[in-house]
């Protein structure tokens, strides 16, 4: 069965930092673009973050540039977000998703969903 996990979600106050993983099974990673989408309550879902398959070139939105980054472990079929300096708005529940190496911030290009993890950004 091929799937997505997402972890690493949860509470922190502002200015913290949490760390989300992307473990893929039943396939491997390494010929897949990686995204990173987060959809917070009444919002439509966007893009976050996305790490190219084909020259592991990484993209980041406009909102989390600097503050975000993403990386793969190839062997451990993994892709992270490491998310520092978090502000209330970054709060979403963010979900990795696979795609072709065209993939980008379009949530149709992906042909792989996790189930989310929720991150709360909060005094």
């Amino acid at each position: 069965q091929l799937q997505l996990v997402e972890s690493g979600g949860g509470l922190v106050q502002p200015g913290g930092s949490l760390k989300l993983s992307c473990a893929a099974s039943g396939f491997t990673l390494d010929y897949y673009t990686i995204g990173w989408f987060r959809q917070a309550p009444g919002k439509e879902r966007e893009g976050v973050s996305y790490i190219s398959s084909s020259s592991g070139g990484t993209n980041y939105a406009t909102s989390v540039k600097g503050r975000f980054t993403i990386s793969r472990d190839n062997a451990k079929s993994t892709v992270y977000l490491q998310m520092n300096s978090l502000k209330p708005e970054d709060t979403a529940v963010y979900y990795c998703a696979a795609g072709p190496y065209y993939s980008d911030y379009v949530p149709d290009s992906y042909r792989y969903w996790g189930q989310g993890t929720q991150v709360t950004v909060s005094s």
